[in-house]
């Protein structure tokens, strides 16, 4: 029962969908549960197993689901899965006898969560679409916009703005065709018994019938199962899922971080969307913290760890299974989903509603693109045959006269000190000292790239439904 007089997840409330948290409710799971045995009742019953009537009982009641007494009853027995089978019988006298015929409790367990890891992997790709479109939307129209790019959290040489765009977009649409080829192919455990060898059903109903009872119930449910499985489903797909994640993760921190980094008031290039009553600071009246830039890369670290425990459930998992997943499995499933789904909700509002500050991105390409045009020099002065080595250490120390006017807060006088240098000026004229500094023209392939990662996301089969 919800109550704030106990320790609750900020998951049950804070962060993710409301679509995330029903996969991974406890209701969600139970009416899962109560699923996979109504299937497993109906392909029994092609063996006279369970009759039409019973089945019809169970499907009446697949909903009722009973939380206070599946609650009294795993006080006593200590098993959840069993306290709700008791629970589920108890509400069909007719039918309950024949639940679970043959089955281990990981035959339902691994089968919904099977289930729910791949509804939870649509839901990560439906966000990421939805986000990668958004991204094209900028990319496209900020392709060819000059801004100063950084190396060492220095200025080096100018970018596009759209480029910079695009380089988030190119990581995300090659996860984005992994996360979808991982969607298609999750399996579930099937129905293998106590330890994978399927005995128990082949006791029920014939070894030589295994194959078609498997086929039937994977038709069934519309999910396929691993050929070979011990008393669970391989665990190295858990791995395999939350690596995955961490692999966006990844991206999607850096992506938020360099929004953090352009969002300072030095550069104030971009800004994330800041309410008209939100507050900043307690403290600080004046502060527009980056605080959704910061929830994603504060929950994209969460993410990454997650997939360290699920490394040692596949690994240290001794011979047919040990219980020494179980408890972490309950927490790292559906946090590392719910994670990730507020991650790329609050990543696609920021990009959505950035502001995106054109005056101060011209102020910061005016103030340090001018020290790019010293290598356009450099080549230009090469292709004419000067010496290379005489010309970058005169570059450089007109560079530092500049540097230091630019500290002062005064313009860059960079080209002026070029201009009227001997040794420039009886090599190049002024035009033509001003052509090169002309740092706008000097992005390369920047826009024509930035365009080609739009049009490549526009043809992705993006499903954001």
């Amino acid at each position: 029962m919800d109550t704030f007089d106990q320790f609750q997840s900020p998951f049950s409330w804070r962060y993710g969908s409301q679509r995330m948290r029903a996969i991974w409710s406890e209701r969600g799971k139970r009416l899962l549960w109560r699923q996979i045995w109504i299937a497993l009742a109906k392909a029994e019953s092609r063996y006279n197993l369970a009759t039409a009537t019973q089945i019809d009982e169970l499907e009446r009641h697949a909903t009722d689901i009973d939380f206070m007494k599946a609650d009294e009853i795993e006080r006593s027995i200590r098993h959840d899965l069993m306290a709700e089978l008791r629970t589920y019988a108890s509400q069909c006298p007719h039918a309950g006898g024949v639940l679970h015929l043959g089955a281990t409790s990981m035959d339902i367990e691994d089968n919904t969560d099977a289930l729910r890891v791949r509804d939870s992997i649509r839901l990560i790709r439906q966000g990421l679409a939805s986000l990668l479109t958004t991204l094209a939307d900028s990319i496209e129209r900020y392709a060819a916009v000059p801004a100063m790019a950084f190396t060492h959290l220095q200025p080096a040489e100018p970018t596009t703005l759209g480029y910079r765009y695009a380089s988030y977009a190119q990581d995300l649409a090659d996860t984005y065709d992994r996360v979808a080829q991982m969607e298609r192919a999750i399996k579930g455990k099937g129905f293998k018994g106590a330890v994978g060898t399927s005995a128990s059903y082949a006791e029920l109903i014939g070894a030589d019938k295994l194959d078609e009872f498997e086929r039937t119930l994977s038709e069934e449910l519309e999910l396929p199962f691993f050929e070979v499985a011990t008393q669970t489903y391989p665990r190295v797909q858990d791995y395999r899922v939350l690596s995955l994640l961490s692999e966006l993760a990844a991206i999607l921190h850096k992506m938020a971080f360099d929004f953090r980094i352009l969002q300072m008031p030095m550069l104030g290039e971009l800004s994330e969307p800041f309410g008209a009553r939100q507050i900043g600071s307690s403290a600080m009246p004046f502060k527009r913290n980056p605080i959704e830039s910061e929830k994603v890369d504060s929950l994209a670290r969460l993410i990454a760890s997650y997939a360290q425990p699920a490394w040692e459930d596949a690994a240290l998992s001794g011979l047919e299974r040990t219980l020494d997943d179980s408890a972490n499995r309950r927490i790292i499933l559906p946090e590392a989903f719910l994670a990730m789904d507020e991650i790329l909700s609050a990543m696609r509002k920021i990009v959505v509603g950035q502001n995106v500050d054109a005056e101060a991105i011209r102020s910061t390409v005016a103030n340090y693109a001018p020290f790019a045009a010293t290598e356009r020099v450099l080549m230009t002065l090469g292709k004419s045959g000067a010496d290379r080595q005489e010309t970058h250490e005169r570059l450089r120390d007109l560079a530092m006269l500049a540097w230091a006017e630019v500290r002062k807060g005064k313009p860059n006088p960079l080209m002026d000190l070029v201009k009227t240098d001997t040794f420039f000026a009886s090599r190049l004229s002024s035009d033509a000292i001003e052509n090169l500094f002309d740092v706008d023209t000097y992005i390369g392939a920047a826009e024509k790239r930035a365009q080609s990662i739009a049009r490549r996301i526009r043809k992705l089969s993006l499903d954001e439904s």
